[in-house]
């Protein structure tokens, strides 16, 4: 069954969106284009230089100028992050959303794990989602609101070989989340996260097998794996006024089945 594409609705109007890790054809990515087509003006950012030029140029020929703009950041580096949230905040005036969407994966094994494999995916799942939220946080809590939405995973919930790492960062991803909106609800700042469980992009293909790929599209009751737009549709819900009671909320996006 192919999923019908979603047109826009003004959800996001006249509002400034941070996306982290949007190059390419991954959730970012879709997350910045359905924003985009809700109204917003978007602030990407990407570790990938070259691909975050291409991406921004893309969607500036579709969407303007006026309303794209981009600037390299490592999520790992507070310098990066803090300067990339202060640019956006100068260029549009405020932030309204931030999307913290950086993430890495990987599988290995536990007890063939080196302690540089589990640290880079800490580092940037878990503590690139943490910098964020804390530099978008201090901007929206000055200027007297905002949304913040986590990317986590269904592998923070459930069990899978060659994901400790992984499933760790994830499961923080959405304690983070919970702890933080209890904390931003007097700024008047909503945190929550979503969980996908397997939307296809290219990064994804080359890191994982094509046995476990199968094996996974398997486990989803519609037989097929999500597409990177479909995540991208429930962070734009969560990010525009249709969720305005919700915070702390971990949203899973996933047709599997235990």
């Amino acid at each position: 069954m192919t999923p019908t594409y979603v047109r826009g609705h003004g959800l996001l109007d006249g509002r400034t969106v941070v996306v982290t890790a949007a190059a390419g054809a991954g959730i970012g990515g879709a997350t910045a284009r359905r924003c985009l087509e809700e109204g917003a003006r978007v602030f990407v950012s990407d570790a990938h230089e070259r691909r975050l030029a291409q991406s921004a140029e893309d969607l500036a020929k579709e969407f303007g100028d006026d309303r794209v703009h981009a600037q390299r950041c490592d999520v790992t580096d507070e310098a990066q992050v803090r300067a990339l949230y202060d640019a956006a905040a100068e260029r549009f005036g405020r932030i309204d959303v931030a999307v913290n969407n950086a993430g890495l994966g990987g599988t290995a094994n536990l007890v063939d794990m080196e302690d540089d494999q589990w640290t880079r995916v800490l580092d940037i799942t878990l503590n690139g989602t943490m910098r964020c939220t804390r530099a978008a946080l201090r901007h929206m809590r000055d200027q007297g609101g905002g949304v913040i939405v986590n990317n986590a995973s269904v592998i923070g919930w459930r069990a899978q070989k060659g994901q400790s790492h992984y499933a760790a960062a994830k499961a923080g991803v959405m304690a983070l989340t919970r702890c933080a909106a209890l904390e931003a609800a007097e700024f008047g700042v909503r945190i929550n996260a979503v969980s996908p469980s397997l939307a296809m992009h290219p990064h994804l293909v080359k890191v994982t097998s094509q046995d476990l790929l199968d094996e996974l599209t398997a486990r989803e009751a519609f037989g097929r794996y999500a597409e990177p737009w479909e995540v991208a549709n429930v962070i734009v819900f969560l990010a525009s006024d249709y969720s305005s009671y919700m915070t702390g909320e971990a949203v899973s996006v996933s047709s599997q089945h235990p």
